[in-house]
């Protein structure tokens, strides 16, 4: 049964700086979500999973101010969605712990970054290892009924909807105590790293959204390509930057760039991976200059102000639905 109020919850975790990754696979489609879910849309800053990864507090700090700044930036309107800090709503962790309560070890065993984990010979913490629940806790303390995923964290939104289903078997199910969340399938897309693998803060293969000028220049051209001369055809299928310029480019551009590739020359002259990574560079800028603009206003004090003020407001809103949340829960089991 899903919750009277539709709800879209989702999350991010600031453990590093926020790149092109996480803004074409997440960040994108909660910005447009707004729109078709206004004053419904709960996005979290997940500084509770972070700890299982990140020790310095200061970093820590620093990386939850950029992803509201970065969300603030890129459009995010908190008129219209509810954004505010994980740790801010402290209900979350009690419902983990009664959520715990009625979760087989099997099912946490089962989940994808725990095994991933062991199959690098990495000894997970028992954090990584709750993870799942603590993620289910986050969506069923907001009465989430939506939560939009790509194919890889498909998962967690299925464990959240076995664990509302054992606590609501356990402790009622007429009415059920919790809400059954449902996956809403993002079309994110998977974005290559510098190296061709997804990008990814712990492989250091990411391109930031902001950058921009030489620095942006220099990390573009370390994507990987392979030996073939300047003014040769190019591959064009499979080739890294390619992959990257489908992001940004429409339909014609990509015909026009296919072109160059095939041919190893445009308009005359030749052409190779440098101009190729030299077009990437310029359409990355474009993309997110507007974005970049509104950031560098936010930086002002008066800028950081109002996004410390948008977290709190966002924090009241989201944990008085979780205070509800969590008191029926309590009553349910006896707790109160």
């Amino acid at each position: 049964m899903t919750s009277p109020t539709p709800r879209v919850v989702s999350g991010i975790q600031p453990s590093g700086t926020i790149h092109l990754g996480n803004y074409f696979g997440a960040i994108r489609q909660h910005i447009a979500l707004q729109d078709t879910h206004p004053g419904d849309a709960f996005y979290f800053i997940a500084d509770y999973h972070a700890l299982t990864t990140v020790r310095d507090p200061a970093v820590l700090r620093a990386h939850v101010f950029d992803s509201a700044l970065t969300y603030l930036a890129l459009g995010l309107d908190p008129a219209r969605a509810t954004l505010f800090r994980q740790s801010d709503v402290p209900e979350v962790t009690e419902l983990a712990w009664l959520l715990a309560t009625v979760t087989g070890m099997g099912l946490l065993e089962r989940a994808h970054s725990y095994k991933d984990k062991l199959a690098n010979n990495i000894t997970p913490s028992v954090g990584l290892f709750f993870y799942p629940v603590l993620m289910a806790a986050d969506i069923l303390a907001h009465d989430g009924t939506l939560v939009p995923v790509g194919k890889d964290q498909l998962q967690h939104v299925e464990m959240a909807q076995d664990m509302a289903t054992h606590f609501n078997e356990a402790y009622g199910r007429d009415p059920p105590v919790l809400y059954r969340p449902e996956p809403l399938p993002a079309k994110a897309a998977v974005v290559p790293g510098l190296d061709g693998r997804k990008m990814s803060k712990s492989y250091d293969n990411s391109l930031l959204l902001f950058e921009s000028g030489k620095p942006l220049r220099k990390r573009v051209g370390q994507i990987v390509t392979d030996s073939t001369p300047l003014g040769e055809p190019l591959p064009f299928a499979t080739c890294n930057v390619v992959a990257l310029l489908r992001l940004f480019c429409d339909d014609a551009e990509l015909a026009a760039i296919e072109t160059y590739y095939r041919d190893g020359r445009r308009d005359g002259a030749p052409f190779g991976y440098g101009h190729a990574k030299l077009l990437l560079a310029e359409k990355i800028e474009q993309h997110f200059a507007p974005a970049r603009a509104r950031r560098e206003q936010l930086l002002t004090p008066a800028g950081r102000a109002e996004i410390e003020a948008v977290l709190a407001r966002g924090a009241t809103k989201a944990r008085a639905v979780a205070s509800a949340t969590l008191a029926r829960c309590r009553r349910a089991c006896g707790l109160r």
